[in-house]
C-alpha cells in the first residue's frame, strides 16, 4: 500500500552532526517547483519517496541544493553498494564517454568482454556464461524463459511449470510479477499462467512452518507434478523483509531441483555484490544455483543487470535470437567494472559482514522497546528490516512504517518508503562503505524516530 509524503514545507528541528545536517524547512520551498512539475508530468506511482530533490550524492551522503545533508540508508534502493559517486566509477564513466563509444548493440566491444569475464571469475565453478541486460526485471524474465525452454528441451511440452514464493518480488513485468508472490500486484494480469505457482516462503515469522514439506505440499495442492516443474525461482533473501530461508530448507530445495531436473534460479538483484557480508548471498546456504539474476549493486550507478549460468542452459538459443538493444552498454560496463573492483579491492563485503551484528543488535533493541508493533527484525550484513505490525497482531501497519521513515527523513536519515502490497517494512540498506560510527548514529536516529512515531499512536502501541 503506497503512501504519499506531503510536499508542504514543514519547520523541523535543525540537525548538525558529523553525518547529518538539516538547516531548512522540509522540503525546502525552492524545491516545490520541481516537486510540482514531477507531480504534473509523471504518474502518481512515482510519488512514494521522501520529497528530497537530490542535488548530488557522495559516498554515504545525499545532498539537496539548500545545505541539507542526509545519511543515506537507501543506497538508491540497494544500487550504490560501493558508495555514491565513487571517484573510480566516475572516472571510468568519463574515460568511456571520452573514448567516443557510447553504444554498440550486440556488436563486440572490449568493455562488454571485460565485464563478462570478470563476472564469470566472481561466480561459482560451472556458472561461466554471462548475459548482460539492463534491469532486474529483464534479468528475471530472461531466467524464466531459459528455465522453461530447458524444461521443454529435457521433458517435453508438459515440463513448463515455474515455482515462485509467496511474498516474493522479481520485478514489475508480466512474467516477473507472476513468479512473484504479491497477489495485489497481479490483478491487472487477469489471465494468469496456470503453470506458474507460488508456495509459502519459510521465513519463520509470517510463515511459521519452515519445513521443506510446505514446498512439497504446495506443489502437490497446485496439481503440479515434480517431473513437470521446469524451474524454481527464489530471492536469496526476500526483499520485503529482508527474510531468509533456513539453510536446511534451501539445501533440500537444491537437491529436489537436481533430482527432478528443474532449473534453480536465485534472484540476487537486491542481494548480490557483498550486500549480506558474502559476495553472493546464496553462499550463506552452501548451495550453487543453475542461474543467477543480478543487477542493482553491480555498477553502483548506471542501469545494468545480468543473468549468469551454466552453459547448457544459457546456450539454448541460436545466434541472434536472445539479445537486448542495450546489452552490455559500454558506459555501463565501464562503471560496473570499476564498482566491482572497488568492492573486491576495498573489502567492502568484509565491512558489511563486520557491521551486520551491530545492525541486528540495534534493531533488536528497538524491537524490545516496542514489541507490540515491531513484530520481527532481521539483518544480515548491511541489509536489515523492521516488520511493523498492528498493535499485538501480525498484520502490516503501513501508516506506522510510513511515519517512522518520514521522521527519519526530517532528522537527516534517508530510507526508502515501503511499497507494494505489504508495505510494512522499514528497510535498512546503506552503502557498503558505511563506517561503524555512522551506522551507530543512524541506529540512534531510527530509534528516536520509532519512539516518536509509536508515542503518537498512543498507549495501545506501547
Amino acid at each position: 500500500m503506497g503512501k504519499e509524503f506531503s510536499i508542504t514545507p514543514q519547520t523541523v528541528p535543525h540537525v548538525e552532526t558529523k553525518y547529518r545536517r538539516i538547516v531548512t524547512s522540509l522540503p525546502h520551498p525552492d524545491s516545490l517547483a520541481t516537486l510540482e512539475k514531477l507531480r504534473q508530468f509523471e504518474p502518481q506511482s512515482m510519488r512514494g519517496q521522501p520529497p528530497i530533490v537530490w542535488d548530488r550524492a557522495e559516498d554515504i551522503f545525499v545532498y539537496d541544493k539548500h545545505g541539507n545533508r542526509w545519511l543515506d540508508w537507501s543506497s538508491g534502493v540497494l544500487v550504490t553498494n560501493a558508495g555514491h559517486g565513487v571517484p573510480e566509477v566516475r572516472q571510468a564513466i568519463i574515460d568511456q564517454v571520452n573514448s567516443g563509444l557510447l553504444h554498440n548493440y550486440c556488436f563486440p566491444s572490449e568493455e562488454r568482454a571485460g565485464l563478462a569475464e570478470y563476472l564469470a571469475s566472481l561466480s561459482p565453478e560451472g556458472l561461466k556464461k554471462v548475459f548482460l541486460l539492463t534491469t532486474g526485471s529483464e534479468a528475471t524474465e530472461c531466467a524464466l524463459k531459459l528455465a522453461r525452454a530447458h524444461g521443454i528441451k529435457v521433458g517435453g511440452t508438459k515440463k513448463i511449470g515455474l515455482v515462485g514464493f509467496e511474498r516474493g518480488f522479481h520485478g514489475r513485468t508480466l512474467g516477473s510479477q507472476q513468479a512473484g508472490g504479491m497477489a495485489g500486484q497481479k490483478s491487472w494480469i487477469v489471465n494468469l499462467d496456470p503453470a506458474i505457482i507460488n508456495v509459502p516462503f519459510p521465513d519463520g515469522y509470517w510463515q511459521e512452518n519452515t519445513s521443506f514439506e510446505t514446498f512439497l505440499d504446495a506443489v502437490n495442492r497446485a496439481g503440479l507434478k515434480p517431473e513437470n516443474v521446469a524451474g524454481v525461482m527464489m530471492e536469496t533473501y526476500q526483499g520485503v523483509g529482508p527474510d531468509f530461508a533456513p539453510v536446511d530448507y534451501v539445501r533440500k530445495l537444491a537437491a529436489w531441483c537436481k533430482q527432478h531436473n528443474a532449473v534453480l534460479i536465485f534472484d540476487e538483484v537486491q542481494a548480490g555484490f557483498g550486500r549480506t557480508g558474502k559476495f553472493w548471498a546464496f553462499e550463506h546456504y552452501g548451495v550453487t544455483p543453475d542461474l543467477i539474476c543480478c543487477g542493482k549493486g553491480i555498477s553502483s550507478s548506471l542501469p545494468l543487470s545480468a543473468v549468469i549460468g551454466r552453459a547448457e542452459i544459457m546456450d539454448q538459443f541460436p545466434p541472434g535470437s536472445m539479445t537486448s538493444t542495450h546489452t552490455g552498454n559500454p558506459v555501463c560496463c565501464a562503471a560496473a567494472l570499476a564498482s566491482l573492483r572497488k568492492i573486491v579491492n576495498d573489502k567492502l563485503t568484509e565491512n558489511a559482514a563486520q557491521l551486520g551484528p551491530l545492525l541486528l543488535a540495534g534493531l533488536k533493541r528497538i524491537q524490545a522497546r516496542h514489541p507490540k508493533v515491531i513484530g520481527h527484525v532481521t539483518a544480515c550484513g548491511l541489509v536489515g528490516g523492521m516488520q511493523v505490525v498492528q498493535p499485538g497482531r501480525k498484520e502490516p501497519n503501513h501508516d506506522l512504517a510510513h511515519s517512522i521513515i518520514e521522521r527519519c527523513y526530517q532528522k537527516g536519515l534517508l530510507l526508502f518508503s515501503p511499497v507494494g502490497a505489504w508495505g510494512q517494512t522499514v528497510k535498512i540498506a546503506p552503502p557498503l562503505t558505511m563506517p561503524r560510527e555512522a551506522l551507530a548514529e543512524g541506529l540512534d536516529v531510527l530509534s528516536q524516530a520509532t519512539d516518536e512515531a509509536v508515542a503518537a499512536l498512543g498507549a495501545g502501541a506501547q
